[in-house]
């Protein structure tokens, strides 16, 4: 098992675009959505379409076919499945909600592949409804961090995740995403660590201009292909310096005495503009 744990976001990052806009939008009932969305949170607002779309008789067949034709770079499901056959702990950090995670994981076939998914719920009620709720009930207590949304703090996340992986095996975590909402956990990330933000993104124009703010190396890429060939890069040079660690390791125990003539070394991090 490798000790590493890649961390996606979901939308605009696995796939290609938003999924609440891509649902709304291939449904036909943007310009309600647009009409609501200044009067209540994103979080809410999916929530009250939701009983809109249930009211016009719309199924959770019509839903998850919609899902099923999201936009996706066709390395990304390739990608996924490399991380994982690599031994890479994979788990899933989104805005987006359960059950368009699920459904759109499970139709790619990469549902399986990650142990984790931190989202809001999305359930389907005993009225056949698609329930959206916040991960964090901002209606009883807030999370107190300014920089995120009030249903969900991606650094929370973060932390929560770190306090439970074993400490004896020195894991790294990889996250990778898009948003605004991303910022917040990269700066929870450690020097050992790695963000890789999408490029001319809000994520990366935030990195931009507090750089200074983050410990983890910054590695950005561009679109599916440049995720792939990034994501796997790393995971490699990752493996062949713990293997390195390992040998040098082994040959103080035995008292062996060879050198080892080179380590590879990590991949230079991609200039970030301060």
């Amino acid at each position: 098992m490798s000790n590493i744990v890649v961390i996606f976001d979901f939308d605009k990052t696995i796939i290609d675009i938003d999924s609440d806009n891509w649902l709304i939008d291939e449904l036909g009932e943007t310009d309600l959505f647009n009409q609501l969305l200044p009067t209540m949170p994103w979080n809410s607002v999916m929530d009250k379409m939701m009983n809109v779309l249930h009211s016009q008789g719309k199924t959770i067949d019509d839903i998850k076919e919609v899902l099923k034709r999201v936009p996706i770079h066709p390395r990304i499901v390739p990608t996924i499945k490399t991380a994982y056959a690599l031994g890479c702990d994979l788990r899933v950090l989104s805005d987006a909600n359960l059950f368009y995670i699920e459904t759109i994981s499970k139709h790619l076939g990469i549902l399986e592949c990650f142990s984790e998914i931190n989202t809001n719920p999305g359930f389907v009620d005993d009225q056949g409804k698609l329930r959206i709720l916040p991960y964090h009930d901002f209606h009883t207590f807030s999370h107190g961090c300014s920089l995120c949304p009030p249903n969900m703090c991606k650094g929370k996340i973060i932390e929560r995740i770190q306090a439970t992986l074993p400490s004896e095996e020195d894991k790294k975590i990889i996250y990778l995403g898009d948003g605004a909402g991303d910022f917040c956990p990269s700066l929870k990330l450690g020097k050992r660590d790695y963000m890789m933000p999408r490029k001319d993104f809000p994520v990366w124009d935030l990195i931009c201009k507090n750089r200074h703010l983050l410990k983890a190396e910054v590695h950005e890429w561009t679109n599916g292909e440049d995720l792939e060939q990034v994501l796997l890069q790393l995971i490699a040079t990752i493996n062949s310096n713990e293997t390195m660690n390992n040998i040098d390791n082994s040959s103080q125990s035995f008292d062996c005495k060879f050198e080892i003539i080179s380590h590879e070394i990590l991949p230079k991090p991609l200039y970030v503009p301060q």
